[in-house]
């Protein structure tokens, strides 16, 4: 692996180069064509075999090793989200409202370094390492499910991912077997009552105290229809129904999201929240219309391939600490891939120990420690090299 390690070590200028050009020029998702084509033509100049256009604006690279072997693939997003960019950065975004808050800038960034060193040890390389490049990880349908089908995983034997966070500290490597982070949902309540005059309530069906009532009542979903050693969570949102002071609301509409990590909870709260929704309108005469959305379901690492690269990870330099994650309620469509293939999905630390503050992700002053590209780098180049060499 020496010769991995150091060929990352002399590139790491240009990794952290290519993060801060992407960070400057963010694309939000469905939109990403010119972080495509710079993604595209990186790979074209190293000599790679290059699909463009895979499932929308995913482009999908192949690196052949001189040796025959497995097909390993490794994963990266590269959307952008539309916040802006409160940071003091020398190269903070330049486009106004969109910003990578996510990491998805150093996701990119550390994948393309690590093709180049890969691509200068071809000589090592027992068997073919497919970079996937993902585009709309963050906007349901998202674009894993898309370029599967367009068939980014034909041939794959395993694939390897990771999330940059910017509150684990640099130098940590987090994993979990099972189920890593949960499924999201989305929905929408319309709330259909009878408007009036704030001061003739009788003669209303007040669509904003149904809607107080139903929010109430989806709460009891979780605390008295889900099991209490499985994990739920039901949030609304959004409330809204704008009128004057003296005006009684004709409709309301609430917004939300469940998240779970078991997909018979995940159908019964869906049932559940329909149920509660007509039964609480009927109840006042109102109607309730829902509209329920399934987003990207629970993210399930496979056993072997996770405690795999949890045991390679405490000898890859720059790894000072490996621990167990605790399960994340945030949703991700790596999930896809790993219905459709054996692997695996860890967290990198990118907190500086230095950092007064560190934001979270989605946070308009969200920043990442830039070490952490190199050690994301180094443990997917191991755990591809190793796994190569070990199935060849």
């Amino acid at each position: 692996m020496d010769k991995l390690y150091e060929g990352l070590d002399e590139i790491c200028e240009e990794i952290v180069e290519i993060r801060r050009y992407l960070h400057q020029n963010p694309e939000l998702s469905f939109q990403e064509e010119n972080t495509a084509k710079y993604i595209a033509e990186y790979h074209e100049k190293l000599g790679h075999e290059v699909k463009t256009k895979v499932g929308g604006n995913g482009v999908v690279a192949y690196l052949k090793g001189d040796k025959p072997g497995p097909t390993v693939a490794m994963r990266a997003d590269f959307d952008a989200l539309p916040i802006k960019e409160e940071t003091d950065l020398p190269f903070r975004s330049q486009n106004e409202g969109v910003m990578h808050a996510c990491g998805h800038d150093g996701h990119t960034a550390t994948l393309l370094g690590l093709a180049k060193v890969l691509n200068r040890m071809k000589e090592d390389v027992q068997g073919t390492v497919v970079f996937i490049h993902q585009h709309a990880e963050e906007v349901i349908p998202g674009g894993a499910k898309s370029m599967i089908e367009a068939g980014c995983l034909d041939g794959v034997d395993v694939i390897f991912g990771t999330h940059l966070q910017a509150q684990v500290p640099v130098g940590e490597v987090n994993y979990r077997v099972g189920p890593l982070q949960a499924s999201a949902d989305f929905f929408d309540i319309k709330i259909q009552g009878k408007g009036g005059h704030g001061a003739y309530p009788h003669q209303t069906k007040d669509s904003i105290v149904i809607g107080s009532q139903l929010v109430n009542n989806l709460q009891q979903i979780v605390s008295r229809k889900v099991d209490p050693l499985e994990s739920a969570v039901v949030s609304i949102g959004s409330f809204e129904a704008i009128n004057a002071n003296n005006v009684i609301a004709d409709t309301a509409v609430l917004k939300g999201t469940v998240r779970t990590f078991n997909e018979e909870v995940r159908d019964s709260i869906e049932e559940e929240i329909g149920k509660v929704v007509q039964n609480t309108c009927q109840l006042s005469g109102a109607e309730g219309e829902l509209n329920y959305r399934r987003g990207y379901p629970s993210l399930v690492t496979h056993k072997d391939e996770t405690e795999f690269v949890a045991e390679l990870a405490k000898d890859v330099p720059g790894v000072d600490v490996v621990a167990e994650s605790p399960q994340v309620m945030g949703g991700e469509d790596y999930s896809y891939y790993l219905q459709h293939v054996k692997g695996t999905f860890f967290f990198t630390g990118a907190e500086s120990p230095d950092a007064e503050e560190s934001y979270p992700h989605h946070h308009p002053k969200f920043d990442i420690d830039e070490k952490a590209l190199l050690v994301a780098a180094k443990v997917l180049g191991a755990a591809t090299l190793k796994y190569m060499e070990e199935n060849k």
